[in-house]
């Protein structure tokens, strides 16, 4: 049908100015020749030339033709600003990523402005204000409180409209179209679950983020391993916490956390951090780790490799996750008619001494 043809001529006219090398003002195909190249309507054409228009690979003017805007791989200006937002910056595995984003924006003659938001929303708000009033040519973005709804649709709707390349790293909101490069975070919940499975775990309980959707992914993980062996009463055994309360969550929730280890003989936590702190509280506790419990974490942070009982963790790709993402926003800004897809990092399993067969 004719009402899906129109995709086909625009893809057809991405790669024929990329082949060609057409450059900014060369002349375009009419309307009438490209009816009679891809025998469609004219109606198709110029739904076709409308949705290049939108994306600005062309420009038209009234009895004088069609041209080319930009061509299909532009080069980027040197010293051009981006925007980089983040939750966090001076621990973790955050100060890797930035370090990976900025190798890269380096390498280009970019100059990179960053902007923390601590994982609030107002602040990710100023940040995108502020970032809009200046001359930002792209965003990277790791979204604030991911899982929740967010009031920045108007701003992000701003940036479509200003035509502002942008790339979400570690996750994306629901809603968003734009690219997200991160770890497959189902993934990384599911093989440290199996991992505990394996080694004769049948108790397994887990601790996760409720309000990042990094969170939710890592708990569909554990989810589907447990389903998948038929562990009985497996999301009755799970506590959430906000970000925000993570340093206190373990001084407020004693006695919940303390009934969960009791039930189980291995905890699934979201990341390294809580179980860093999960292994602090079980020294508290009298609790030996993996003696008495087994503990894992993901994300294979500086910190799970010198704890007092180092974690059995899945891998987080930290720079590399960094350099793709801004490498990916390159991408968007050189050739800004092309389609992004997300990216995922596969984990890989790492074992430690967090972990211990369990016998029966």
């Amino acid at each position: 049908m004719d009402d899906f043809k129109y995709l086909n001529i625009v893809e057809w006219a991405k790669e024929y100015i990329k082949a060609n090398h057409l450059h900014e003002g060369a002349k375009f195909y009419s309307e009438k020749e490209l009816c009679d190249i891809h025998g469609v309507s004219r109606q198709t054409v110029r739904q076709a030339l409308m949705t290049l228009e939108n994306e600005n690979i062309i420009w038209r003017k009234r009895g004088s033709g069609t041209f080319i805007r930009s061509s299909a791989k532009s080069v980027i200006p040197s010293n051009f600003t981006v925007g980089v937002i983040s939750t966090y910056f001076s621990d973790y595995i955050f100060p890797s990523i930035v370090t990976g984003i900025e190798k890269v924006l380096k390498e280009n003659d970019i100059v990179m402005q960053l902007s923390i938001t601590h994982n609030q929303v107002a602040d990710e708000t100023r940040a995108l204000k502020t970032m809009l009033s200046q001359d930002i040519k792209g965003l990277i973005i790791e979204p604030s409180k991911s899982a929740l709804p967010n009031p920045n649709m108007k701003l992000y709707e701003r940036v479509r409209e200003m035509n502002i390349p942008v790339v979400f790293f570690n996750a994306k909101y629901q809603w968003a179209d734009f690219p997200c490069v991160a770890m497959d975070d189902v993934a990384a919940g599911r093989i440290v679950t199996e991992h505990l499975w394996d080694i004769g775990h049948r108790r397994i309980s887990g601790i996760f983020a409720l309000d990042d959707i990094q969170g939710h992914k890592r708990y569909s993980g554990y989810m589907d391993a447990l389903l998948k062996h038929n562990a009985p009463a497996a999301e009755q055994n799970v506590l959430w916490y906000s970000t925000s309360e993570r340093k206190t969550f373990f001084s407020l929730s004693e006695e919940r956390i303390l009934r969960l280890l009791k039930d189980s003989t291995a905890i699934v936590c979201y990341n390294d951090n809580i179980a860093v702190s999960l292994l602090t509280f079980c020294k508290k506790h009298g609790i030996s780790v993996p003696d008495d419990i087994s503990i894992v974490g993901i994300d294979n942070a500086k910190l799970a490799r010198i704890c007092e009982v180092p974690l059995t963790t899945a891998t987080h790709p930290h720079q590399l996750l960094g350099e793709r993402t801004a490498q990916k926003l390159m991408e968007a800004i050189t050739d800004p008619g092309a389609y992004q897809k997300d990216e995922l990092f596969t984990p890989e399993l790492i074992v430690r001494k967090s972990t211990k067969p369990l016998k029966h």
